[in-house]
């Protein structure tokens, strides 16, 4: 650390409780008084040296030559930097740091201990020695902590700017050329690597951080305000906006102690001071302002988490709704566990449905202005398999996200039915390329809510398109009891559809094959004709299968024990006794 040595002096002073007394037996003639201490001194070494000590010793003094009292209670720094400035005056040794510089620089501009009162004084010894340390990391960081105690006065001599613009490029820089400190290992960390988050160890030491992110951990023991110009100033040099999330992250865990109740086991928990909840709830605000708004750049885990945080410390409206938008735009990237947030207000429901309904309208409104809406499209089956890699778009990844919240939501019995209803249909249709996800949703809430009225059912099925349901989906969707008979009819008016399909696609098949062009090229038409003969057998059996189907579909809306007998031949397994259906709403279902 950089230090400098002024006076030549031994020291000449000594304390007794709250007061200070020169040790050089000349009788005092001014008492100075700086708060609860006083310094017992004399008028020509403090006169000599200050312009304002030598005012006031002029207005104070009496024409009998008695000693004179003065009051500086202002003076930055208080009595610690005042003493200081006692044995500088009386030629004592003292010796300049990054700790006291700052307090002493206030000091002697608001003594007006220029060099028109001696050469060398105390203003231009301390404005050198400040250079020196804008130019040492560790030093600027220790100064800059400093500047809390004289704010306004450090402020005025432009001292947090230029510290924290010195400290702006040494962070965007690479910190070998800054005389950076390596730890004890010199530079080798002794913890397994695997084991670290952001350079923290499992036993809670602090390690050197490595990398970009290597000035977090100083920067994170700057008041908020200090940090605040910082990561501007920051930023403003080109920073890396993911650096930037990371430090406001790094400094949110370590000031906002509530943030680390929500940690998994796989992370480390930092070691905080401790804060009033009033004093977090004022430093979260601050915070979430600091936080890039481009899309992606903030982990969506770290802004669900501070969300939270934010519900649990009451705090303002706007840094809520700030968060949601946050969230909302890069939904796709969150994890269901994640989105389940509890309910902080009012509301019976166990988990705050309304926030994550918010946060779905918002990925929405700006999926749409971004252009991210693709043509709407049923998906054929096997299509999804094939090319799922393809499919993943954002808008499919909330789909899927949201139905399976809907899925963990739905056993809440205090959930409403139109709640339930809203957040489905949030998602827009052209998002689902499967309807299979929200079917289970749907199945678990009527399992859930078995008070539900028949019209209430059958309003709620219609979230879901039965043509974009999976084989696998349909045949539980045919034997489950819980569904109004017209959503089963529909079922198995869209299989046997599909199963139309099927059977073109095999005509069209064998007619290639059927081909004596086909037949002729590649090894041979020798090869092919048993494959042909094998298509035409399948495609017979699947024009009686879709024959005894339609026959079966056109008894069912005939009798109760048609229906019976139908559910049999078909193996359901599901009793479907509960089933009464009329005959003009069955035929037109088919």
């Amino acid at each position: 650390m950089a230090f400098m040595r002024l006076g030549s002096k031994s020291e000449a002073f000594h304390r007794e409780g709250q007061t200070w007394l020169c040790t050089t037996g000349l009788v005092s003639d001014v008492t100075i008084e700086v708060g609860d201490m006083k310094f017992h001194l004399h008028k020509f070494p403090l006169l000599s040296r200050s312009g304002l000590l030598e005012k006031l010793i002029e207005e104070s003094s009496s024409d009998d030559g008695s000693s004179c009292v003065l009051s500086l209670d202002d003076i930055p720094g208080g009595g610690k930097t005042f003493e200081l400035i006692t044995k500088f005056c009386y030629g004592v040794k003292i010796e300049l740091t990054a700790f006291n510089v700052v307090s002493l620089r206030c000091a002697a501009e608001y003594l007006e201990m220029t060099d028109n009162y001696g050469e060398g004084n105390l203003v231009g010894m301390t404005e050198t020695f400040l250079n020196e340390v804008f130019g040492n990391w560790t030093d600027s960081i220790k100064a800059l902590q400093t500047c809390e105690d004289v704010i306004d006065h450090a402020e005025d001599l432009h001292i947090i700017s230029r510290c924290v613009d010195s400290l702006a490029i040494k962070a965007c820089a690479d910190p070998s050329l800054f005389n950076w400190p390596k730890n004890a290992t010199n530079g080798q960390n002794t913890e397994d690597e695997s084991h670290l988050w952001n350079g923290i160890s499992p036993s809670g030491k602090m390690l050197q951080p490595t990398g970009e992110e290597w000035w977090f951990d100083d920067a994170s023991f700057l008041n908020l305000s200090l940090f605040k110009r910082l990561i501007t100033a920051i930023e403003s040099r080109g920073m890396k906006l993911e650096n930037i999330s990371m430090a406001v992250m790094y400094y949110t865990k370590k000031h906002v102690p509530l943030m680390n109740r929500q940690v998994t086991m796989d992370e480390q928990v930092i070691e905080t001071p401790n804060t009033s909840e009033a004093e977090q709830k004022d430093a979260l605000e601050e915070i979430i302002g600091l936080l890039p708004t481009k899309k992606g750049v903030n982990p969506t885990k770290f802004l669900l988490r501070l969300l939270q945080t934010a519900m649990v410390l009451h705090t303002s409206q706007s840094s809520r709704e700030n968060l949601e938008r946050l969230i909302g735009n890069q939904l796709e990237q969150a994890a269901l566990v994640d989105l389940l947030i509890p309910n902080m207000g009012y509301s019976e429901t166990l988990y705050d449905v309304e926030c994550v309904l918010r946060m779905i309208e918002q990925f929405v409104s700006s999926s749409e202005q971004s252009g991210m809406v693709p043509s709407p499209c049923i998906i054929e089956e096997g299509h999804l398999g094939k090319d799922g890699a393809e499919m993943l778009t954002p808008p499919t990844l909330v789909a899927t996200l949201v139905d399976g919240y809907l899925a963990e939501v739905a056993p809440d019995v205090n959930l409403k039915l139109a709640k339930f209803e809203a957040i489905a249909a949030a998602v827009p249709d052209y998002a689902r390329p499967l309807d299979d996800g929200v079917y289970h949703a749907v199945d678990v809430f009527l399992k859930a809510h078995p008070w539900i009225t028949d019209s209430e059912r059958e309003h709620i099925c219609r979230l879901m398109n039965c043509q974009k349901l999976s084989l696998e989906a349909s045949a539980h969707a045919a034997q489950n009891e819980r569904l109004p008979l017209r959503v089963i009819v529909q079922v198995l008016f869209f299989e046997q559809l599909r199963l139309r399909t099927s059977i073109s696609s095999w005509f069209f098949v064998s007619d290639n094959l059927d081909n004596p062009e086909h037949q002729n090229g590649g090894n041979g038409g020798g090869l092919l004709k048993p494959r042909g003969e094998n298509v035409r057998e399948r495609v017979s059996e699947l024009e009686k299968e879709c024959m005894n189907m339609k026959q079966e579909l056109q008894k069912l809306v005939r009798s109760k024990r048609s229906w019976k007998n139908f559910t049999r031949k078909l193996n359901f397994k599901k009793k479907s006794e509960c089933c009464k259906p009329k005959d003009p709403e069955a035929k037109q279902a088919i």
